[in-house]
């Protein structure tokens, strides 16, 4: 239902308004793709846990670094203070963090069984 929304928003917004305000609405279907997407990284995350019974952290931090650049991507600088900004940095760095550890985890358990 969020992809045919967003499709029709696009298609309205290219053929049906000015060059100069569609613009404006750039961030805003941008926003609404990302938003989708998580939706889907979301569903994704469920349906591996109730099929596997086993939680794939490297998929839920992918899904969070997702979200976090949704809200960067539409956040509006006049509106934001300068904490919120630090806070945003801190999720970013928590979140690379962490999936490099993850990553070279899944590496080393996958050398360990190739010996």
């Amino acid at each position: 239902m969020g992809s045919i929304d967003l499709a029709r928003s696009l298609w309205f917004d290219l053929f049906f308004q000015p060059v100069f305000f569609f613009k404006d609405k750039l961030f805003d279907i941008f926003g609404s793709f990302l938003t989708i997407l998580i939706a889907i990284e979301l569903l994704e995350n469920i349906t591996g846990y109730l099929q596997k019974h086993i939680i794939q952290v490297e998929l839920v931090i992918v899904t969070s670094l997702i979200a976090v650049a949704r809200k960067i991507i539409i956040l509006d600088l006049k509106k934001v203070s300068d904490n919120e900004l630090f806070g945003l940095a801190c999720a970013i760095i928590a979140l690379s963090v962490g999936y490099g550890i993850v990553k070279w985890s899944n590496g080393r358990k996958i050398e360990s069984n190739n010996h």
